[in-house]
Parts: structure tokens; sequence; C-alpha cells
């Protein structure tokens, strides 16, 4: 059987760049809510809505890359499968 990885390894610089530029966006982010001219109220209800949108986009990665993750699992076993029909049947033999 071919060994195929199921997870793939970011390297650390792109790990890196991700963090910085999440980083720099949430913190643009927040110092232009606070000096907003906006009542506190606006404000407050912009940086929920901030936090809220954060969160809801981690999410949505963790479900998209854990869908991704169980369609290769569900590939390979399929994969394996095939390989053992093609090495068991032996086109030769008389039946």
């Amino acid at each position: 059987m071919s060994e195929t990885p199921v997870k793939q390894q970011s390297t650390t610089a792109f790990y890196g760049q991700s963090v910085a530029s999440f980083a720099v966006a949430l913190a643009a982010v927040s110092v232009g809510i606070l000096y907003l001219d906006a009542d506190a109220w606006v404000r407050g209800f912009l940086a929920i809505a901030v936090l809220y949108l954060t969160t809801s986009a981690f999410t949505l990665a963790k479900v998209i890359r854990d869908r991704q993750e169980a369609g290769q699992i569900v590939s390979r076993v399929d994969q394996a499968r095939l390989e053992k029909l093609l090495a068991d049947h032996d086109p030769f033999s008389k039946v």
C-alpha cells in the first residue's frame, strides 16, 4: 500500500506570518474602534461584534479542516480496500 500523509504540515514562516497578520488586523480594528467618534455603547457593540466574528471565523476554519481530514481518511480506507482486492486477484487462475 502507498503511504500518503493525512496531515500536511505548514512551515514555521507561514505559521508566524499568519499569527502576525491576525495580531495586526485585530490591533488595527481595536484601535479604530477605540478612536471612533461615537458613543461608548456603539464602540462596545462594535467590539463585541468583532470578537464574535473572530470566534466564528476560527470555528468555521476548524469545521472545514475537520471535514477535509475526515474525507482524506475515508479515501485512504477505500484505497486500501481496492489495493487489497487487486493484490488478491489473479487473472491467470482457472475458475
